[in-house]
């Protein structure tokens, strides 16, 4: 496959996906509407705002071959590593907190404070993740 018709894929799929996102979207909202219970509310809202999120990174992947390419410098890294560094710091603190949050309440039966603090392990994960790559992303540009 040559990479006009990867990228024409790549571009197709990401549509019929914000398509999904979009109905997701919709049913969370859907739910939230029909119930007063908080967790349930809570989950889908934070369901509703993840698949906004998604159709939005994939809205960025569509214009890198619609519209305008999007490229990163070292210049754009520098500007902002040291904050992003701060930044990195700040998480894995998060992180800590919900290790420690999860490691105090195991074994009781405190299971949707357990629910929740898996939930925000896991995105707080999710972020050390996104900061790590991107930290890559820099170390390939430079040889130091």
């Amino acid at each position: 496959m040559s990479t006009k018709e990867l990228q024409e894929k790549l571009i197709s799929n990401m549509k019929r996906w914000q398509e999904i996102e979009d109905a997701a979207v919709k049913s969370t909202g859907d739910i939230v509407e029909k119930t007063s219970h908080p967790l349930i509310r809570t989950v889908m809202e934070i369901i509703r705002t993840d698949s906004q999120r998604h159709h939005q990174v994939q809205q960025m992947i569509i214009d890198c071959y619609e519209a305008e390419s999007v490229a990163i410098t070292p210049e754009d890294l520098l500007e902002v590593w040291d904050l992003i560094e701060g930044h990195i710091e700040i998480e894995r603190r998060t992180v800590d907190f919900a290790t420690e949050s999860l490691a105090d309440i195991k074994g009781t039966k405190m299971v949707i404070a357990q629910y929740l603090l898996e939930y925000l392990l896991t995105d707080e994960n999710k972020h050390n993740t996104l900061l790590d790559n991107l930290e890559g992303i820099k170390k390939g540009m430079y040889p130091y």
